[in-house]
């Protein structure tokens, strides 16, 4: 995988500045209420947030609206608690998609020229799962963790994804709103793990108020109830976040470079070509 310098740049910065990562800081209109929240997270010790805008894809063609100015928004962004460094605001986009026809959204331009950094898609189907693994491009598959999942995770597709640099993502706000939630999200959260055994999975908050929030160490506890081992629920609001944030940029990038390995047979045959006539003879 290969970068542009710019990329690269950016990539560095980040993996050198980010120790704590949440990729799903839910977009909201009230723009106030949005700083707040992000503002919290600086103070619980996250380095990265993702301001998430979620499209819900109703009709077959789907608008995809360009996302927030993060200057905007934040001409100065607050101090990471516990460093010196300003926290680093990304742009996420999450496709909730149902038909086929809603990937076709992915060539937005707002998406084809960079402007989104994360993209992430939420199916509600199994074939639709299945796609997202091992055909769409997307650095993010969203697990539902809201209700009971109308199919079963299967090893093939979950193991494409991984392949192919895809994590999942589940949320952990609903658990700690409500109880019936917190079934579902533990259930089909375990469900995954027996299949992925662990690997490619990040934790998110989904976050929609300051009071949604909780701190790094806190999420990595609640990782260990949803099958993660404890390395593993430190990995998914870490080092697993930097990967997706890579994996985003290389997405953009989109460059690519191709490893070549010369064959020692090959290499024989080769020497032996170029010897002279009179040296083959002597041997024979």
């Amino acid at each position: 995988m290969q970068l542009s310098d710019s990329g690269l740049q950016f990539y560095v910065a980040v993996y050198k500045m980010a120790v704590f990562v949440d990729l799903n800081i839910a977009y909201c209109k009230d723009h106030k209420r949005l700083k707040n929240v992000i503002e919290m997270a600086a103070h619980l010790g996250y380095s990265v947030v993702a301001i998430n805008h979620t499209v819900e894809c109703e009709k077959k063609k789907v608008e995809i609206r360009k996302p927030i100015s993060i200057t905007d928004l934040f001409p100065s962004p607050p101090t990471v608690q516990g460093k010196s460094t300003p926290i680093k605001i990304l742009t996420r986009l999450t496709l909730v998609v149902s038909d086929p026809c809603h990937y076709n959204a992915l060539r937005s331009p707002f998406i084809v020229n960079g402007q989104y950094n994360i993209v992430a898609v939420y199916p509600r189907t199994e074939k639709l799962f299945q796609a997202a693994c091992t055909n769409i491009d997307a650095d993010l598959i969203c697990i539902n963790v809201t209700e009971k999942y109308p199919f079963f995770f299967r090893r093939p597709p979950i193991n494409a994804a991984i392949e192919r640099g895809i994590f999942f993502e589940l949320i952990y706000t609903p658990a700690i709103r409500d109880s019936t939630m917190r079934r579902y999200t533990i259930s089909n959260s375990i469900a995954l793990m027996e299949v992925c055994k662990g690997k490619n999975i990040i934790v998110s908050s989904g976050a929609e108020a300051p009071l949604d929030l909780r701190g790094p160490y806190d999420v990595a506890t609640l990782g260990l109830l949803f099958g993660l081992s404890e390395t593993s629920a430190k990995d998914a609001v870490s080092t697993r976040s930097r990967a997706v944030i890579l994996h985003g940029e290389a997405r953009k990038t989109a460059f690519g470079i191709t490893y070549t390995e010369r064959n020692p047979s090959a290499k024989d045959d080769e020497e032996e070509a170029a010897e002279p006539a009179f040296k083959k003879a002597k041997r024979k």
